[in-house]
């Protein structure tokens, strides 16, 4: 199975095949409109802005399993996203990551990366007793643990680097730019 074999919903209902994106760079992040990484979207818009053009794509997928942080359906979410930070990535319906109703395509995500750690900022100590609370084995598996965690597509469909949300978002853009 390759990330070319999934297919997922559109924020307007479409069935999209991730075919569609083949030889692109793909950075695909679960997002949450009500969370303290949500300003992260500004960061996403500049990196997309930047490399757009050179083949990258943002697929963004909001989801409401952490801490009930992205309520709304998905046209309000999306009037949030482009209203709020002027968003031009696509975005897709509002899915689960984690879990038995979790979408294939994150369910293959958790299972072909690690977790990476949240490091050891204060925000990561806050983030490992979270996710803690969670899965007292968190740091054993590969399941997303919280909102913004990112994962770093190349142009041959690989997993090349998975990023925690407390990861800096300068860190995420220098690894897309090698990988592009």
């Amino acid at each position: 199975m390759s990330i070319y074999d999934f297919k997922v919903k559109a924020q307007d209902g479409r069935e999209v095949s991730l075919s569609d994106y083949r030889g692109k760079v793909l950075l695909i992040v679960n997002t949450a409109t009500g969370c303290g990484f949500t300003p992260q979207y500004d960061a996403l818009q500049d990196l997309y802005d930047a490399h757009h053009d050179a083949g990258l794509e943002i697929l963004d997928f909001p989801c409401n399993q952490f801490g009930e942080q992205a309520p709304g359906d998905d046209e309000e979410i999306h009037s949030f996203c482009t209203g709020r930070y002027g968003i031009t990535f696509p975005q897709f319906s509002k899915v689960d990551v984690i879990g038995e109703h979790a979408i294939p395509l994150f369910a293959w995500l958790s299972e072909n990366s690690k977790f990476e750690g949240f490091g050891k900022s204060p925000m990561a100590l806050m983030m490992n007793g979270v996710a803690k609370k969670m899965d007292k084995d968190f740091k054993k598996n590969g399941a997303v643990k919280w909102n913004f965690t990112k994962f770093l597509i190349d142009r041959e469909g690989n997993i090349v680097a998975r990023f925690e949300p407390t990861a800096s978002m300068k860190s995420v853009a220098e690894q897309v730019k090698a990988v592009l």
